[in-house]
């Protein structure tokens, strides 16, 4: 039987160890938490560049490589349905319906990666896309997830989901130095983001995956069969009323 003594010394030394390891982390993650960005003015306000942006320029400079952006706000009413509607059926079908995450893609994402055995699928709603674009790093950690996550969660709560779309599809990267719906359509197709058919707006949201390797004008067999797959989705998704 242990000794009220020894029942003592231990309390204090467990005590000593929830100070000296609880307050700091404690401390360090309130800290943590008061750097996560303030979404709120983003319900009025359009962003300047994002964090992608910047990371893609320190890249060119770092490699000599010419620094170039082209970039155009427009507004969700100036961007065609039929892009609104191919990147929802390509990014996240979801979208209009969860509060922020994909609990049965990260599922099927997470299945997929133990078949092939790497990370081959994030199961990243469009609004966790937008909160890593507008802020985040490209790193791969438990640290951004988490403040992925917590961004996630707040754009969710102070956006609209119009909202939350204009803005993905205004920073979207669409090539090398191409962002937004409007670069894209003009870089890629010579119009307007509004002018898009609904081919070209399959293509545009096929090449979102990997918008550096691919070019919808070089059609390559995997690229034709996912616009193939979005193009047939595409009438599934419910139509966009914005008052903008």
């Amino acid at each position: 039987m242990a000794k009220p003594t020894s029942r003592r010394t231990f309390a204090r030394l467990l005590l000593w160890v929830i100070l000296l390891i609880g307050i700091p982390l404690s401390l360090l993650a309130f800290s943590w938490l008061l750097t996560l960005p303030d979404v709120s003015a983003l319900a009025t306000k359009n962003p300047g560049p994002t964090a992608l942006m910047e990371h893609r320029q320190e890249i060119s400079r770092a490699e000599h490589r010419p620094v170039s952006r082209q970039w155009t706000w427009v507004p969700l009413t100036r961007i065609s349905p039929h892009l609104q509607h191919a990147v929802i059926a390509a990014e996240d079908a979801s979208f209009f319906i969860h509060e922020g995450f994909d609990w049965e893609g990260i599922k099927d994402a997470a299945m997929h990666n133990l078949e092939a055995g790497e990370l081959k699928r994030g199961g990243s709603t469009i609004t966790q896309q937008l909160a890593k674009n507008l802020y985040l790093s490209s790193e791969r950690s438990m640290l951004r997830k988490a403040r992925e996550a917590l961004i996630t969660r707040s754009l969710e709560h102070h956006l609209t989901k119009e909202r939350i779309l204009e803005l993905y599809l205004n920073v979207a990267e669409w090539g090398n130095g191409v962002y937004g719906a409007e670069a894209a359509a003009r870089h890629h197709f010579g119009k307007s983001a509004q002018e898009l058919t609904p081919d070209e707006a399959a293509w545009l949201a096929a090449i979102l995956p990997s918008p550096r390797r691919y070019d919808p004008l070089r059609k390559t067999t995997s690229l034709t069969k996912r616009h193939l797959r979005i193009a047939r989705s595409m009438n599934k998704i419910p139509t966009i009323s914005s008052g903008r």
